[in-house]
């Protein structure tokens, strides 16, 4: 048979041999599952053919040439094995040698599918929040393949060591903003159901780059646990963090001065408004918001101290504990005042972390409880690479955000590169 011009020597061979085969064995292709059919048993008898191979490698000698056999292990037979490919499952023979000790490399020892990107799809699956059940129906309708619950872990556990890696991954050496807060999920653990905290931290670098530092998952949220992450992230390499914005956590601002001492603390003040009108009636709501309003957006901190002070004459009567919180946190609520209209915008409120949650949240609706901790750190994990892919650029204020940053932290940025 002459050969095609874009043929290759090796794909001119493998042309004749199939001519050759489906004449001498009368093979009439009507459709694609004659198709497939003929690729599961050319994909086996190659497969075969080479752990064949990969065999006569490990003991040093092919099959029956016991002249060069330096080796007192042997051949053991093979072992039946299923394999599920594009082209429906397949059965191949594995062999076997008498000490145990080969490990196939094509096919690794508890592999069960052919090709990586079958796996991928399960993965970006378990990724878009879709439950191990949802994941078999599909992978059965799509591709004829029934995939169990074990499988599908075994799969998605792969994930674990690159979640680990990227946990202790090193971090720039200065961050403008970082931004944390906690979301909480419920996990089986030893056979009850418990409320487990997961940490975030996300970052804004010097060239308005954000990115997730870290996360977490803890028995509840506290102070002290939030210590060991500020510490986390000291030791994968931040020197400075310039503003830290957090919820309202007692104890927060102390874990973050013990690591970080010199860092601006900026309570949210969306969090602060919504713990003081919890109890607010409905009817004085709009009222008291408007007065409230006068505090937090303020033009300065004198002014803002003031209206407060007005506010509390007001209000004090009705609801006492709202301008008594507002005092009593107000050294971390005032952050922002010290800074323009760009830099507060960005700093006096969680939203960006918040708004994070809410695509977590999103892709785990379907998860009312998670099997274990490891089950919810992989479909986060899978959910932040996720979502951070769009996250491409910086904001386009951050030019004024940095030089103005730059001139206020002028000798905490000095000797660091960034």
């Amino acid at each position: 048979m002459a050969r095609r011009r874009s043929d290759s020597p090796q794909k001119a061979a493998l042309r004749e041999m199939m001519s050759n085969y489906l004449k001498e064995n009368d093979v009439h292709i009507k459709d694609g599952t004659d198709v497939n059919s003929i690729m599961r048993d050319m994909m086996s008898i190659i497969l075969e053919g080479t752990l064949d191979a990969e065999m006569n490698e490990e003991l040093g000698y092919s099959r029956y040439d016991y002249k060069n056999k330096e080796t007192d292990n042997s051949r053991n037979g093979y072992s039946k094995k299923t394999m599920h490919t594009s082209y429906g499952d397949m059965e191949i023979d594995v062999p076997r040698d008498r000490k145990g000790e080969f490990e196939p490399q094509v096919i690794k020892k508890y592999q069960n599918t052919i090709t990586q990107d079958m796996e991928e799809k399960i993965i970006s699956m378990y990724a878009k929040g879709m439950t191990t059940a949802d994941i078999e129906s599909h992978m059965r309708d799509l591709y004829d393949i029934e995939i169990s619950d074990s499988t599908i872990s075994r799969i998605t556990d792969k994930i674990l060591p690159i979640v680990k890696e990227w946990q202790e991954r090193p971090l720039e050496e200065v961050y403008a903003v970082v931004f944390m807060d906690a979301i909480h999920y419920h996990v089986r653990s030893e056979g009850r159901i418990v409320k487990r905290a997961v940490y975030i931290a996300i970052g804004i670098d010097m060239s308005g780059r954000k990115d997730v530092l870290g996360m977490y998952v803890g028995e509840n949220e506290s102070a002290k646990f939030w210590l060991s992450i500020m510490n986390s992230l000291k030791n994968r390499g931040v020197e400075e963090i310039l503003i830290t914005c957090v919820d309202g956590l007692t104890g927060f601002p102390q874990a973050i001065e013990a690591v970080y001492p010199h860092a601006e603390v900026q309570q949210c003040i969306i969090h602060q408004i919504r713990n003081s009108t919890k109890y607010v009636s409905y009817k004085d709501l709009k009222k008291l918001m408007a007065d409230l309003k006068k505090v937090y957006a303020a033009p300065d901190e004198q002014t803002a101290l003031s209206n407060l002070d007005e506010f509390g004459e007001k209000w004090d009567v009705k609801y006492p504990k709202i301008s008594k919180s507002w005092n009593e946190h107000w050294p971390n609520l005032a952050t922002y005042f010290k800074y323009p209209e760009a830099v507060r915008r960005l700093i006096y409120t969680t939203n960006t972390i918040e708004g994070f949650n809410r695509q977590l949240r999103k892709v785990t609706k379907s998860k009312t409880v998670f099997p274990s901790d490891d089950s919810l750190l992989k479909m986060l994990y899978l959910a932040i690479i996720d979502i951070t892919k769009k996250w491409t650029g910086h904001r386009q204020d951050w030019g004024q955000i940095h030089s103005q940053l730059e001139i206020y932290f002028e000798e905490r940025l000095e000797g660091h590169s960034y």
